[in-house]
């Protein structure tokens, strides 16, 4: 995606969120049973963290075209 003046940029975030998601997909196919390594638990903070700012960054770019600049809030 282009970079809006001033706005949020998702391709360097998108590209470690799907590089996080693959690594933890991995690691669960080579046989992970609990208890997981230190390693792996920090692996997967890290994704969280990062899916968590993705997602943030995402709804402030849907956010700029509704008319009062923010996106609405969830009914869940």
């Amino acid at each position: 995606m282009s970079e809006h003046a001033g706005g949020p940029v998702l391709s360097p975030t998108l590209a470690e969120w799907r590089k996080a998601r693959e690594e933890t997909e991995q690691h669960l196919a080579n046989g992970a049973t609990p208890p997981v390594g230190v390693e792996w638990v920090q692996r997967l903070a890290d994704l969280l963290a990062t899916e968590r700012s993705w997602q943030d960054q995402y709804t402030d770019l849907i956010a700029l075209g509704s008319s009062d600049g923010r996106f609405p809030s969830s009914n869940r």
